[in-house]
């Protein structure tokens, strides 16, 4: 069974040890590449997963070992913090078809809906994550664009397709 909770900063190394792997497991999906993230800090990254008021990074647990990350964060900027991304999403190779992204989304999609005045959340994904674009419109999310030449890896260019999902419609 899997069990969602925000993560804090007593996660660090679990977190950067699942970061890294998927990184590295399908570099073209993210922007951020494995060496980037391997050459940053535990502290900072331990500041950066803990929860704050307008930011929470969910850890999905698979018999206790973290197997699946999500990052939310709400735009703080006046005229745009009606508005949070979802960024950083992850789940473990061998974890995979287990329900971890779905958890992870949920536990999302409800942390938002506590956010007064929130009324959307938006994330991108590269044109090749087919699965992870699934699980985005499983959960009411739905493409309003797509961005050519978005991400470069390895002298390949990758689109992205730029998706929101109205919390006030589940739409």
């Amino acid at each position: 069974m899997i069990e969602v909770r925000p993560l804090t900063a007593q996660d660090v190394e679990a977190y950067r040890g699942v970061r890294l792997a998927v990184l590295r497991s399908d570099p073209p999906a993210f922007v951020t590449t494995a060496a980037e993230f391997a050459a940053r800090d535990l502290a900072g990254i331990a500041a950066q997963i803990s929860p704050t008021e307008n930011a929470v990074t969910f850890g999905a647990f698979l018999t206790g070992e973290l197997v699946g990350i999500l990052t939310l964060a709400r735009e703080t900027r006046p005229s745009i913090r009606h508005r949070a991304g979802i960024y950083g999403v992850g789940v473990l190779g061998e974890a995979r078809g287990q329900g971890a992204g779905d958890a992870l989304m949920q536990a999302a999609i409800q942390h938002a809906q506590q956010w007064n005045g929130l009324t959307s959340l938006h994330l991108a994904v590269v044109e090749t994550q087919h699965t992870a674009r699934k699980l985005y419109e499983r959960h009411g999310f739905k493409v309003w664009g797509t961005q050519p030449d978005a991400v470069q890896h390895d002298g390949q260019t990758y689109s992205e397709h730029w998706l929101w999902h109205d919390i006030r419609t589940g739409q």
